[in-house]
């Protein structure tokens, strides 16, 4: 008998990702094709899942082909992807319309329908989570309101790895992490809020049954088998949350253990052994039983630097953004950058918060601008670091990871306003890693959850440094400040 393989799949907001592990948890092979985000207006985005759909079937039979791997090689499969994505499928299966992503906020004068309608501390403390422009209720309530032809035929709700999982196997169900996430999921009972289900305008029918993460939910279709290339029958697990996979792949599994991601938005996690809640921060379950992960998300990080980049430094890569950067002190000399550009998720849940240059003055060059945004972004993960330790949460470990990694100056700019090291994570597969070792440890290839270290590579640790730090502590206050003294006037205008 041949050695064993499992397959990950991403469905992530820029590319659907595959690779294939072994029995070592050496990635054998990985691929990637493009998914394309759709935004018809200013706080809408949108993605199709049949595109996704379509990059899993081309990208399956590719890297089969790539690791010279047989079907039959293949044990178990796991899928992540973004959440709490939105899918509205029909009677028959068949996707409606585009999907609703995370970060979309078109749904604000919904949320404050939820917020009339119910009692949001009852739903925070059943839930672990606010009210906000991630919630799903609001995002159905502005379908039913806008697209009612659609919004009829709708028979069932689900999110974006839940749908492909759908396609693998034809069955129904969503991950625990998308119906905590989902705002519509009692963390106690384990149930579906009827009451929250109602104010949505769905029936009770429409949310399918809730999975753990590495149960097994079915095997490959007869129908999968033909478009994937992958055999039938073969083992498929409920999955996970895309950021939940990535912090376990990076190694966060002990109390304590804190994850920066540096991706086009950015993401901090903290692992821990009991659930603990703070209504600015969400919480998810760990892939680890009986731990939990306290995490925010901002809706622009990467994404912010790729904007500038493309629009006023087109001529300039990443590195040379940065080797000129690096020339310009600690604080871009009285530049400050609020970096809502699209909103803002944790820790202040404001979608009608707008980006800000401030302090600028006719010395500040190009370079100024690009470190400032670097400094604005690091002060956003300051903010949600600040949330965790008033909280009397101590953080023992940090590990980086992401597209942003690459950057020696985001890395160090991180680290000087956190005044922490910051271990980097090599070559992170991300959440494809994750749900693939999660997939071979139901399929029993894997023996134990700390396995997932021999997966890991830290060569890197970045010093903080400390002079840096005391300065950036200095400007972050005037960092909130900006923020509240500014707050009114963003709804002003924007609401």
């Amino acid at each position: 008998m041949g050695k064993r393989r499992i397959l990950g799949i991403d469905i992530g907001t820029t590319a659907t990702k595959v690779i294939i592990i072994d029995e070592e948890g050496t990635i054998l092979g990985d691929t990637q094709r493009t998914s394309t985000l759709l935004s018809k207006q200013a706080t809408w985005a949108e993605e199709d899942p049949n595109q996704w759909w379509e990059n899993v079937c081309t990208c399956i039979p590719k890297i089969l082909s790539e690791t010279n791997t047989k079907a039959g090689d293949i044990c178990s499969i796991g899928v992540s992807g973004m959440v709490p994505t939105l899918i509205l499928l029909d009677e028959k299966g068949k996707v409606l319309r585009n999907s609703i992503q995370q970060n979309d906020a078109r749904s604000s004068a919904e949320i404050e329908v939820f917020k009339k309608g119910l009692d949001e501390q009852d739903i925070f403390r059943r839930t672990g989570s606010m009210i906000t422009q991630q919630s799903i209720g609001p995002k159905l309530l502005w379908l039913k309101q806008h697209e009612p032809d659609v919004f009829a035929q709708a028979k069932t709700v689900l999110g974006s790895y839940d749908y492909i999982n759908y396609k693998l196997t034809g069955k129904l169900f969503v991950e625990k992490n998308w119906a905590l996430e989902s705002g519509l999921y009692d963390l106690t009972t384990k149930t579906w809020i009827q009451e929250v289900a109602a104010i949505s305008g769905i029936c009770m029918e429409m949310l399918p049954e809730v999975k753990d993460s590495s149960e097994m939910v079915g095997s490959i279709s007869e129908q999968a088998a033909k478009e994937t290339g992958l055999q039938q029958g073969t083992m498929v697990i409920a999955g996970s949350a895309d950021h939940v996979s990535s912090a376990f792949s990076a190694g966060i599994r002990e109390p304590g253990d804190l994850l920066v991601k540096l991706g086009g938005a950015g993401d901090i996690l903290l692992s821990l052994d009991e659930l603990k809640l703070n209504p600015k921060l969400f919480m998810d379950y760990h892939l680890k039983p009986g731990q939990y992960l306290l995490n925010g998300c901002m809706a622009s990080s990467g994404s912010l630097i790729k904007w500038f980049q493309q629009e006023f430094s087109e001529h300039l890569d990443y590195r040379e953004l940065d080797e000129q950067a690096a020339k310009i002190d600690a604080g871009s000399d009285g530049l400050w950058v609020l970096p809502y550009f699209i909103g803002e998720k944790t820790p202040i849940f404001d979608p009608l918060a707008r980006g800000v240059f401030w302090g600028v003055t006719l010395q500040h060059t190009r370079p100024h601008f690009f470190k400032a945004i670097l400094e604005g972004i690091s002060f956003g993960f300051l903010h949600h670091v600040k949330v965790i330790q008033e909280m009397g949460q101590s953080i023992t470990r940090v590990r980086v990871t992401n597209g942003g990694a690459k950057s020696f100056l985001w890395k160090q700019v991180t680290s000087d306003v956190l005044g922490l090291p910051l271990e980097i994570v090599e070559n992170h597969p991300g959440s494809s890693m994750g749900v693939a070792f999660m997939a071979g440890l139901r399929a029993g290839v894997f023996s134990s959850w700390d396995d997932i270290e021999r997966c890991i590579t830290i060569k890197t640790v970045i010093q903080p440094n400390m002079e840096n730090h005391r300065i950036y502590e200095q400007m972050f206050a005037v960092y909130t400040e900006l923020y509240e003294v500014n707050k009114a006037l963003f709804h002003k205008v924007n609401g």
